[in-house]
Formats: C-alpha cells, sequence, structure tokens
C-alpha cells in the first residue's frame, strides 16, 4: 500500500530552486513526524529535514539556509523548498515518517543538478 507520492523534481543548474512536494494518503497526517530523505548515486539513503506540527522542524547541516521544511495539515501535505542547489544535492528525493517505516516510502523524485 502506498502512503505516499512525492513530486516537484527535476533538472537545474547550480543555483537553481526546485520545490518538492509529498502527498499523504493516510488518516493520522498531522500527528506525524515527517521528514524528507535522499539517496544520491553510489550513497545510502539520509534524512534532508524532518517536521512535526509542535516542535518545529530540523535540517541536516548541509540543508540549514538553503532548504525550507513546510507542511499543510489539511492537505496532508510536506513540502521541501529547496533553493541554491548544489550538484551533490543531485538525489532522488522521498518523505516518510521520521523516524522513517519500512512500509512508508513512496516512488521518490529525482533532482539532477548540474554545475
Amino acid at each position: 500500500q502506498v502512503h505516499v507520492v512525492e513530486s516537484g523534481g527535476g533538472s537545474v543548474q547550480a543555483g537553481g530552486s526546485l520545490r518538492l512536494s509529498c502527498v499523504d494518503s493516510g488518516t493520522t497526517f498531522s500527528l506525524l513526524t515527517m521528514g524528507w530523505y535522499r539517496q544520491g548515486p553510489g550513497n545510502q539513503r539520509e534524512l534532508v529535514a524532518a517536521i512535526n506540527s509542535v516542535s518545529g522542524a530540523i535540517y541536516v547541516e548541509d540543508a540549514k539556509g538553503r532548504f525550507t521544511i513546510s507542511r499543510d495539515n489539511a492537505k496532508k501535505a510536506v513540502y521541501l523548498q529547496m533553493n541554491s542547489l548544489k550538484p551533490e544535492d543531485t538525489a532522488v528525493y522521498y518523505c516518510n515518517m521520521y523516524p522513517a517505516h519500512r512500509d512508508y516510502w513512496g516512488q521518490g523524485t529525482r533532482v539532477t543538478v548540474s554545475s
């Protein structure tokens, strides 16, 4: 069963921006801490940012100041605004609960940043 659907990826040049979206089909979305993860070529999947409706957002160091995670509980959606993109941001981006649940992964959305 697919819980989340990600979209918004694409190809951009370094310095560009993209906004990723993730829509959740579950019924308890507002209670969940949601995260954006990414898996670059040859790398393990890693957390990029996470957000909770009460305690706010956390970011990995590389994302601080460039990425902004937000959510809309009414739409059961979580977003990732990515600015000042670098070639090393190239990856497939996924959303999932935080911590991630093995049955909650979507198909991801691919982001390619060229130099």
